[in-house]
């Protein structure tokens, strides 16, 4: 193992009926003014909203709701939010939905508490997080993204047409609870997606460097096998508490900074998916879904003998046949694996118009240094234009 440092403050309650045990208790220590932020109205429909809102009033708090948190959340809802937080002098933020809101409720936590410019201090740039932000508390209902227990958060510039990510362990919520029944009412496109994005979490820290033995990728490999089979469960019934449970816990570790540790993560498929969202406000796990397999494609060259692993030891293909074969048939079995969820498997199913859109796309994409071999702008066409062509149907 190479060297690591860690830290999360994050205490996480799992559970059935977590909400009604514990919220009010743990909103005590705070002051009066709470924010409940979240998305639409469905919070509403379900009740959830009604639970949090009553575990905060027998605390004695007083609320200030902040409604309309879109799935790609926005530069200008998170100055929006920042606003009301001042206004009207707020103790605690409490993100109520799913990685969007807890992304927005975290821009907010950080920019309600600084004089300057967030969006470039803290998010265009990489910042100095040296002051106390606003304190943030969770209240799950969607998994996928890990922001519930990660101090991660993604953010769109509409006006630049930029979406970026930035990870402060400072932004870890203080607590976080999760109720895996708060999950069982998302729209099953949702589910589909989200539990891909946590699949492609935990892939991102598994396809980067070293290879020497470590207990990193030992985690990985049990996660995303165990990911594969709850996804394939939920998909024959959305409504299995277990299937849906364990998806859950899986998305919060996937990104709790355990999986990474002495890795040198690639979240190269993250950059080009976040650039696809900020054209075409496509969901996360959609695209990722798209952009996945022909980015492995492109990167097996530089790393085979990490995809014949990934073949082996995650999809359990027998080791037969050269290593370019082996390697080649695990990507093609995750390539199955995401059509055969009814996820989309082209650009043009993400709403991209045209190949001039496509170029005009692929040309403002940010790759990182990358772990195994850096992608350059052309390597980033190469892999569009492979994910605008229509994939052959694989067996």
């Amino acid at each position: 193992m190479n060297n690591f440092v860690f830290q999360n403050h994050t205490r996480i309650y799992f559970g059935k009926g977590v909400v009604k045990e514990y919220l009010a208790k743990l909103l005590e220590p705070y002051g009066r003014n709470v924010m409940i932020a979240y998305g639409g109205g469905s919070v509403k429909k379900t009740g959830v909203y009604d639970a949090v809102a009553g575990a905060a009033r027998t605390a004695g708090k007083t609320i200030t709701d902040f409604p309309g948190i879109m799935s790609n959340p926005t530069k200008a809802k998170v100055d929006d939010g920042i606003k009301l937080a001042k206004e009207k002098d707020i103790d605690i933020i409490l993100a109520v939905g799913g990685g969007s809101t807890i992304d927005c409720a975290k821009a907010i936590a950080i920019g309600s508490r600084y004089d300057g410019d967030w969006w470039n201090d803290f998010w265009i740039n990489q910042g100095n997080v040296d002051f106390r932000q606003l304190p943030l508390g969770v209240v799950l209902t969607i998994s996928g993204t890990g922001s519930e227990f990660d101090g991660g958060g993604v953010i769109t510039n509409t006006e630049t047409n930029i979406k970026t990510g930035r990870i402060y362990p400072e932004l870890s919520p203080d607590f976080s609870l999760l109720d895996p029944d708060y999950t069982l009412t998302v729209p099953e496109r949702q589910v589909r997606a989200a539990a891909f994005d946590t699949l492609s979490h935990l892939m991102e820290f598994y396809f980067c460097k070293p290879d020497t033995d470590n207990v990193s990728d030992d985690l990985l490999e049990s996660l995303m096998r165990s990911q594969i089979r709850n996804f394939k469960a939920t998909l024959a019934n959305y409504k299995d508490y277990d299937a849906r449970s364990n998806i859950e816990w899986i998305s919060s570790l996937a990104l709790c900074g355990i999986m990474g540790l002495a890795k040198q993560p690639d979240f190269d498929c993250h950059n080009l998916e976040h650039q696809i969202g900020a054209f075409t406000d496509c969901i996360h796990g959609e695209g990722l879904a798209v952009v996945t397999p022909p980015y492995y494609r492109w990167l097996m060259p530089y790393a085979l003998d990490r995809f014949v692993r990934f073949a082996v030891n995650v999809w359990r293909l027998p080791s037969e046949g050269s290593n370019e074969k082996l390697a080649r048939a695990g990507i093609d079995r995750l390539a199955s694996f995401i059509e055969k969820a009814g996820l989309p498997t082209n650009m043009r199913q993400l709403g991209v118009k045209d190949e001039a859109e496509l170029k005009k796309i692929a040309s403002s994409v940010q790759t990182g240094p990358g772990s195994y071999h850096k992608c350059s702008p052309e390597d980033v066409w190469e892999i569009f234009k492979n994910c605008w062509q229509e994939r052959e149907k694989i067996q």
